[in-house]
Order: structure tokens, then C-alpha cells, then sequence
């Protein structure tokens, strides 16, 4: 106890200058075909439990890195902790995620590891990242029921409209139909779904229902049943399983989309602080893929971790 608190103790002290620091927001719109970008906060369970240092040294650096990188939204992936029933782990979570509040819009979803699978309890999940938390924030949508399980935000960039909807672990049917709705009600956001359990390295998941004997949907099952569905989706990111992964489908409308795991929790120090950088780059209608280690002050420049994607953003397209 006596050494995780010394290990922990400069960062409470940044903590308390940040709180009583002004806060300079980022800004729901800039100039169109100016880049922005958008980060990746995948499965952070391990920095929670061993590593809350981490945890927050990684939401420092898209603080810090607000301005520099235009930075209009950060996505969790779910298994925010390493289980569910331990409120010191959602205290670490809440300490790092915090720093962000006030200065840059963020989801939050549960993934198995954020709750009790079976009973679909989320009693912590939703005592740390309640509507309460977000229903003052101009960029909140809204949620599904009482509860922030399902939730929907809003974010502008480059003269764009953009909308994340964040799905339960293995969302059941009757979340995939609140989706639908939230995406036919706003024909003019380009939607991102962010759900724990989609992708795997290769191809989409089909058990993380079945898996842990809870009724929902796999990836397969959410493609055939949602994201195919509905034109506005261009863009589904989940975490889950080890690894990265990309592929590029094409709903009913003709459209593409694309498909991405992230996750680097089985790496040292409990997934080595990775983050994900998405930069959209409408002048060039594409996004660049970055991928950076603020505990490691390091870019993965491999193949799979440093590359481009083509998708168009030319207004009105």
C-alpha cells in the first residue's frame, strides 16, 4: 500500500494544479477540411488495477496534446477496469478520466470486465460515469434507459458532423433498435459505434455472447442486424481481444465502412500506455492512423500501427 501510494503521489499533486488551473475547451467546430483528431482509449483495466499511473499519464497527454492535434473526442473501448466489484479500480479510472472533463469531449461503455456478464450489472460502471456525470455537457446525446450503459455524443470537426454511439458488452436486440433510432434521427451525423466485443485480428467476433453465457449479440450479429443497416455508421471501433485489426466492408447503401480492433492489454506494464490516434484529414479525404506510448514516449511505426485510410469527407458527400 505505502508504495503505491508514493508511486501515485506526484500525480495527485498534478492532479490537485490541474483542478484549480483554467480550463481551455476544445472548440465543437473549426474551419472546414482542417484536420482533427480523435482517440482510441483501449482496454485500460490492467493501468486501473496495477498501473493507475498510466492511466493517467495517458489522458494528460490528449490534454496536453489538445491543441497541437486538434483533438475533438476520445473514445473508450470498454473494460475500463479489472473487475467490476472493486470501487478502488473505478476510483483509479475516475482520477485519470476526470482530467479530461471540462476540456475534451469523451464516451464511456462497459465492457465484461465493467460488469457482472450475467446479470448485466453495472452498479460501478454507473456510480463513477452516470448520465449525471455528462447530461450538462452540450455534446451529450443521450442514453438508453437509467442508465449510461448505451450512450450517444456529439462532436463537430472540419466542417463535419459527427456522432459516437457507445453499445453494452455484446449489445442485446432491443439496444440494437434504440441505436437504429439514434441514427435515423440524426441523417446528418457521420456515426462511429465504439462497443467493447466487435473484431477480432482477422474478421469480426462471433461469441461474445455466447462466450459468456449472456443473451446479446456477437460483431457478426450486430453487422447483419445494425451497422449494415444503417448508411450514416462509417466507422466501428472496439477493443476486447489482443491485438489490431482492420477491415473494410460495404453496407446495404453502398457505403464503407470500416471495422477496427485495439487493444493492447497483454502487453508489458499492462498494455505499455498504447493509444491510438485517429487523424482525419479531410483536405486529402483520408485518416492517418497514429499509434503513441506516452509512458513509453514512443510511436509504433509498424505496418498495422502507422498507416492510412481513405474515406471521403467532402462536405455534403
Amino acid at each position: 500500500m505505502f508504495s503505491f501510494s508514493r508511486k501515485l503521489m506526484p500525480v495527485i499533486c498534478l492532479l490537485a494544479l490541474l483542478v484549480t488551473a483554467p480550463l481551455a475547451s476544445v472548440a465543437e467546430d473549426d474551419a472546414p477540411a482542417k484536420s482533427f483528431s480523435v482517440i482510441l482509449l483501449p482496454d485500460t483495466q490492467n493501468y486501473a488495477e496495477k498501473y493507475p499511473e498510466t492511466y493517467v499519464n495517458q489522458t494528460l497527454w490528449i490534454r496536453k496534446q489538445l491543441k497541437e492535434d486538434n483533438i475533438k473526442f476520445a473514445v473508450h473501448l470498454g473494460d475500463i477496469v479489472q473487475t467490476s466489484t472493486k470501487k478502488n479500480e473505478w476510483e483509479n479510472a475516475n482520477r485519470a478520466m476526470q482530467i479530461l472533463d471540462g476540456v475534451v469531449p469523451y464516451s464511456m461503455v462497459p465492457g465484461n470486465h465493467d460488469m457482472v456478464v450475467k446479470e448485466r450489472n453495472t452498479t460501478l460502471y454507473n456510480q463513477f460515469f452516470s448520465p449525471k456525470r455528462f447530461e450538462d455537457r452540450k455534446w451529450y446525446g443521450g442514453h438508453m434507459g437509467t442508465t449510461n450503459d448505451n450512450n450517444y455524443c456529439f462532436f463537430k470537426g472540419g466542417g463535419l458532423k459527427f456522432m459516437v454511439i457507445s453499445l453494452e458488452f455484446a449489445p442485446r436486440d432491443e439496444t440494437l433498435k434504440w441505436a437504429a433510432g439514434i441514427c435515423q434521427k440524426h441523417p446528418d451525423r457521420r456515426v462511429i459505434v465504439a462497443t467493447h466485443c466487435y473484431m477480432r485480428p482477422k474478421g469480426r467476433d462471433t461469441s461474445c455472447a455466447t462466450s459468456y453465457n449472456v443473451a446479446g449479440n456477437s460483431g457478426e450479429e450486430m453487422w447483419q442486424k445494425l451497422i449494415r443497416k444503417q448508411k450514416n455508421i462509417f466507422l466501428v471501433v472496439s477493443g476486447h481481444v489482443l491485438g489490431v485489426g482492420l477491415q473494410t466492408s460495404t453496407n446495404d447503401a453502398g457505403g464503407k465502412v470500416l471495422e477496427m480492433l485495439t487493444d493492447y492489454q497483454g502487453l508489458p506494464n499492462g498494455g505499455d500506455g498504447w493509444l491510438r490516434t485517429l487523424k482525419f484529414i479531410p483536405s486529402e479525404n483520408r485518416i492517418q492512423v497514429i499509434t503513441y506510448s506516452p509512458l513509453l514516449d514512443k510511436y509504433n511505426k509498424e505496418a498495422n500501427e502507422a498507416f492510412s485510410i481513405d474515406y471521403q469527407m467532402t462536405p455534403g458527400k
